[in-house]
């Protein structure tokens, strides 16, 4: 029994490729049997696998004296094995108090704050802790009655950043035999008899009901349905991210893609008919998934409805319409697209619109102006006209000099402010030429453009104002140019 057990999680840690030679591995030790039999399978194994293990306790504060002696005797553990012992504590149910948050969620964070700090700190490159089949069932099971796709079905991943998990695959009643064949004690947590916790009552009660009357190797069952779910997810997030690559724009504090993209439909009018999207809509979600983890400013989850409601925005939105997303953001729909951003949330003051105003001063021959605010330089620089027209663009896009006149001025758009820009027939409101470039009210915001004694001559992205554009008569020009605060 107890060989063949070492050879099951010796197979798992090699074809997983969980742990490799030369690594200093903490295992991490609760007290509790599944934490005592993967630090005793991992001592048989070690010369094996040629890792250098040490032991890692973490004492939650949630049992008074139990907590205590949990900890002397992992310590004891560790010190009867030679090995090394690294432990830290926290008062977890005055934090989840004072934070109001769940018991359980924040005893977990904490414990694997812990386990970074040792990896980060230098003292260990993994952490193996005691996740068995059972718990991943549990997990499953939990996540099924909570609601859950694809992604929750997969439930606990074997290795994720520096934690590895050797036992998945593995049942508790064998880790309790193969205990006592050892004779090694461990500890019992009284508070997994509480069944007003959910994970509890999973245990002690719905698992139970499930094999007896159901299907016996329902634990098993669900294990597997985990790994075949990681599986197919993998799969899913690779062509996801493939195609998000290839469809957004990253702009700062925000990211732009077409609906058509999202969607992958040829036009916008064929969303409402075809299959295309029902085929691609489980890519459609990653994607939304993906742009979302990627921006959010804080923590918050992003549950099925979300996505349902941003696709269901990509699908039939109309302009301008917007969703509020936990973790601070949100998503808009401008015109044929999506833009997400980071959302002031009502906690916090009104956001106020951004505004600059810079005058410029030519030194010689050039004006260099740095705005911050939105993290650009602008450059101002005089030509001879025409002699160099052959170094610039068209010449819409030349200001004659000599129609400037004090002050000039760099500041952000104004509502009111309007432009004819050269080419144009009449004059527009600048809020109207953005709008046809399909600019969001984001984009638009702080967008810069220059005024001479009060009137506007340049704005980004148009040509100049036809009045003030290099002409025949010019004899100096002046290009302006744009490049980020490096």
């Amino acid at each position: 029994m107890g060989q063949s057990l070492v050879n099951t999680v010796r197979g798992a840690i090699e074809k997983q490729g969980l742990l490799r030679a030369g690594e200093r591995v903490g295992v991490a030790v609760s007290g509790g049997a599944d934490s005592v039999a993967l630090l005793l399978l991992l001592l048989e194994l070690r010369k094996q696998l040629g890792v250098v293990l040490s032991v890692a306790h973490f004492n939650h504060k949630l049992r008074g004296k139990d907590s205590e002696a949990d900890e002397k005797f992992a310590a004891r553990l560790a010190a009867g094995y030679g090995l090394a012992f690294h432990s830290a504590h926290a008062d977890v149910a005055a934090k989840a108090k004072r934070n109001k948050t769940n018991l359980e969620d924040t005893a977990r964070r904490a414990r694997y704050e812990f386990f970074a700090t040792l990896v980060q700190g230098g003292h260990l490159d993994k952490v193996a802790v005691a996740h068995t089949a059972d718990d991943q069932a549990e997990t499953v099971l939990a996540h099924i009655l909570r609601g859950t796709g694809l992604a929750g079905l997969g439930g606990i991943h074997p290795e994720v950043g520096h934690v590895v998990r050797p036992l998945l695959g593995v049942r508790r009643p064998e880790l309790r035999a193969y205990l006592r064949s050892k004779k090694q004690t461990w500890r019992e947590d009284s508070t997994n008899r509480d069944t007003t916790r959910t994970r509890a009552r999973i245990r002690r009660k719905l698992i139970p009901i499930l094999v007896r009357q159901f299907q016996s190797a329902v634990v098993e069952h669900l294990a597997a349905l985990a790994e075949f779910a990681r599986e197919d997810e993998a799969l899913l997030e690779a062509l996801a991210k493939e195609r998000a690559e290839g469809s957004i724009q990253r702009k700062t504090g925000s990211v732009h893609i077409l609906v058509r993209d999202l969607l992958a439909c040829k036009k916008t009018g064929d969303l409402a008919a075809g299959s295309a999207e029902e085929k691609n809509r489980a890519i459609s979600r990653r994607m939304v998934r993906r742009i979302v983890g990627e921006l959010k400013p804080r923590e918050g989850q992003l549950n099925a409805e979300h996505v349902h409601s941003i696709v269901e925005l990509a699908e039939s939105g109309e302009n301008g319409k917007y969703l509020q997303l936990p973790g601070g953001l949100q998503v808009r729909r401008e015109h044929d697209a999506l833009i997400f951003r980071a959302a002031s949330s009502v906690a916090e003051p009104k956001h106020k619109p951004l505004q600059f105003e810079r005058a410029i001063n030519f030194n010689a021959m050039e004006a260099v102006v740095s705005v911050r605010e939105l993290g650009c330089v602008f450059r101002f620089r005089v030509i001879d006209w025409p002699a160099k027209r052959g170094d610039t663009i068209e010449k819409g896009f030349v200001l004659d000099r000599d129609a400037l006149q004090s002050p000039l001025v760099l500041r952000n758009w104004r509502p009111g402010d309007k432009l004819r820009p050269c080419g144009h027939r009449s004059e527009h409101k600048l809020k109207r030429l953005l709008s046809k470039k399909r600019m969001s009210r984001w984009e638009r915001e702080g967008w810069p453009v220059l005024t001479s004694r009060g009137v506007l001559v340049w704005a980004r992205g148009f040509a100049v104002a036809t009045e003030f554009a290099a002409g025949e008569k010019t004899r100096a020009g002046i290009v302006i140019s744009e490049e980020a605060i490096s």
